[in-house]
């Protein structure tokens, strides 16, 4: 059987270039998390991937809103590219709280978490890149499959986080601050998934 895409690639483009700046916002979480308390630039190149995305998801909106005929269905579209975006915008919200909060530390379980954000993140785009290829879900389910994985044993580490958090050696203020912080971290990796999810919708309806 031949999977005939559509020649305008343009769509294409823009879900691999939203979902390589998942990738690099991932990215400079991590070196955050790693680099702390030196974070000044890194939060600010966190912010500018975030603005260049927000570009980028009005432009593939208003391509949709403009064009006939479209690779898939309209709706899959707009949820993918909107899916990507908001991991983008949860993590750049997540690295100014760094700041409006005062953290003066870095938890090492919470660069733990970091480091699964990354691995989810890279996968997705992975997943994202071999969509223009193929709408099989066999082609992408290895990748979808690893990042089911790692946003369970992104479930697992926050877990561990909470636990520790009320253990009662930490300072009640300390954990109002790291409860949130741990729990934004676990929804980006949350979010990776639910774009996952989206994509074994299109290759289950278009495959």
């Amino acid at each position: 059987m031949f999977n005939l895409l559509p020649k305008d690639t343009a769509f294409f483009d823009m879900f691999e270039a939203l979902a390589e700046h998942v990738t690099n916002v991932a990215k400079h979480l991590s070196e955050l998390a790693s680099l702390f308390p030196e974070i000044k630039g890194i939060s600010q190149r966190i912010h500018d991937e975030e603005h260049a995305a927000d570009d980028l998801t009005h432009q593939a909106l208003d391509r949709l809103d403009r064009t006939f005929i479209t690779p898939f269905d309209r709706e899959d579209i707009h949820e993918l590219v909107g899916g990507l975006d908001n991991i983008i915008d949860e993590i750049d919200v997540l690295a100014k709280r760094f700041s409006l909060y005062h953290i003066n530390h870095m938890e090492p379980l919470f660069q733990k978490q970091t480091q699964v954000l990354v691995a989810a993140a890279s996968t997705l785009n992975d997943a994202v890149q071999r969509l223009r290829k193929s709408y099989r879900l066999s082609d992408l389910s290895p990748k979808l499959i690893e990042i089911h994985r790692l946003e369970n044993e992104g479930d697992d580490n926050h877990e561990a986080a909470v636990s520790w958090l009320f253990e009662g050696h930490v300072d009640a203020l300390e954990v109002i601050k790291w409860m949130d912080l741990f729990g934004r971290v676990e929804k980006a990796i949350d979010k990776c998934e639910d774009v996952g999810n989206t994509l074994e919708r299109i290759t289950l309806k278009n495959g």
